[in-house]
């Protein structure tokens, strides 16, 4: 059976399995062991290329799948093929690969393509790793389509080593991916689910590999042309966006979520909303907004509070105590789990499975588009550099902003316009983002410390008189900085 698979994977609380287990109860539910083993080559040109190639037992029959990346976030390529070979004698054994049982199809063509490039026969394929799971499935009709949930449980296995796994799938089996939003908009808040993006195959080859199992994901390189149509380079840049975002969320959620899993969140927030500002000219979703906030005041109790406080004991200041961690302010871990976050990021993962799920601003073509809403954002960054020095200190942070928006909407346009030309108008922006980034974190430094001086802790008051000096200072370098900028040539301009 070959199919273009259309999934959405989300991770939840062991807690909450118990009442998601209850609902694959019942008629029409099913419950059954899979035991798979993943093949890849010895220099792994698969896991490269994200392609997912097994043989899988399950109950008393063997399935040969391949699955390889799909255009979009939930959308993969994906055959099975039923094993008819007698199964070994023992019951234990693998049966032979054989990948001809892909030909003609999308998946296999991927395959083949990359083996062919490398020059890796067919043979070079050997088992990596597998899994070892219980799996709860059921069939559901709902507004707009039919969908299969699956309730996994069981264990990624590598040599030795062994991964945990329970998680929830949705897959689309039949109509419209409006389908998907209906039935996770229901499950997703009533049992804590959130978004999740690595497949089992990618956490299996880590696993194998012995590399972290949450990696931190960036922002992608853009190489990647930009679309004619203006609507189009929307739907690219917003999955592109949630490319990063609903990875480095996932991590910070299971409670794998380092400080840089947090920062690039936070980064994959900010470009999303720039895509949507710019682009679809519409202001991103509350919780968006929301959650980035929430993040930022984690980061500066986390981040800001730790460089401060190294400068100021160089500069001679007193022991000063500050509580980075008072209440009020959520955990990273409990904004990447909050439901609004979560329906929020799966409204946009749904429409980006649309074709008319997203429309720009302005139709017509994205050149034309980049062009006029690249020139409005360098226009209004550089009408504030002569008098940066005099603006209220809310209107300085509308200028940093603003140059975040011109930096991302900069780098998503790129491969519309010359390389070179790019190159130097960003090399230009960078000390002037710079040049704000640490005048903000004076600004927001000075807040933190005379709010703990206030509260009693006097030796915050050095502190205070300190950030107080230095900022003309640093508002100074974002004027020099913004004026460079502002004289820069343009690389929309023909």
């Amino acid at each position: 059976m070959s199919s273009h698979e259309i999934e959405l994977k989300f991770g939840f609380d062991p807690e909450a399995l118990p009442a998601l287990a209850a609902r694959f109860t019942g008629e029409g539910s099913r419950r059954e062991h899979l035991q798979a083993h993943y093949f890849d080559t010895p220099a792994r040109l698969l896991a490269q290329h994200r392609i997912a190639l097994r043989l899988r037992r399950e109950g008393d029959r063997w399935v040969q799948t391949l699955k390889a990346q799909g255009r979009m976030v939930a959308h993969r390529l994906e055959h099975n093929a039923t094993v008819l070979a007698p199964e070994p004698a023992d019951g234990a054994a693998v049966p032979p690969l054989d990948l001809s049982r892909h030909d003609g199809t999308p998946a296999g063509d991927a395959l083949q393509e990359v083996l062919q490039a490398a020059g890796a026969p067919a043979a070079s394929l050997q088992p990596v790793y597998g899994t070892d799971l219980w799996r709860r499935s059921l069939q559901l009709n709902v507004a707009g389509g039919r969908i299969e949930a699956a309730l996994d449980e069981g264990h990624i296995l590598a040599g030795e080593r062994r991964l945990p796994v329970c998680e929830l799938e949705l897959e689309l089996r039949e109509g419209d991916a409006s389908a998907l939003r209906v039935l996770a908009s229901e499950w997703l808040p009533t049992h804590g689910l959130w978004l999740s993006h690595a497949t089992k195959a990618e956490r299996g080859e880590r696993l194998a590999r012995g590399e972290p199992l949450w990696p931190v994901v960036k922002a992608a390189a853009h190489r990647i042309a930009v679309p004619e149509q203006a609507t189009d380079w929307l739907h690219d840049s917003v999955v592109g966006c949630l490319s990063q975002i609903v990875p480095n969320a996932d991590a910070v959620a299971q409670g794998e979520g380092a400080a840089e899993h947090v920062h690039q969140l936070r980064v994959g927030l900010r470009r999303l909303r720039t895509v949507l500002r710019e682009l679809a000219g519409m202001e991103a979703p509350a919780a968006l907004r929301e959650a980035f906030s929430e993040l930022g005041r984690w980061r500066d109790r986390d981040t800001v509070v730790s460089a401060t406080g190294a400068a100021l004991q160089a500069a001679g200041a007193p022991a000063i105590r500050i509580d980075t961690r008072p209440q009020g302010v959520l955990t990273p871990q409990a904004v990447a789990r909050d439901s609004a976050l979560q329906l929020a990021l799966l409204e946009l993962t749904v429409q980006g499975l649309r074709a008319d799920g997203l429309q720009a601003a302005e139709a017509g073509k994205a050149r034309a588009l980049a062009r006029h809403r690249l020139q409005r954002l360098h226009r209004q960054v550089a009408r504030d550099a002569d008098g940066f020095e005099a603006l209220a200190t809310e209107d300085q942070h509308r200028t940093r902003k603003r140059l975040k928006r011109l930096r991302y909407l900069a780098e998503f346009a790129a491969p519309a316009f010359d390389a070179k030309a790019v190159k130097r108008y960003l090399r230009q922006l960078e000390p002037a983002q710079d040049a704000l980034g640490e005048h903000n974190d004076n600004a927001v430094a000075l807040a933190l410390y005379r709010e703990a001086a206030e509260a009693g802790e006097a030796t915050a008051w050095f502190a205070v008189g300190w950030l107080q000096g230095r900022e003309p200072i640093t508002a100074r370098r974002c004027r020099k900085a913004l004026q460079q900028l502002a004289a820069t040539p343009r690389f929309w301009k023909d």
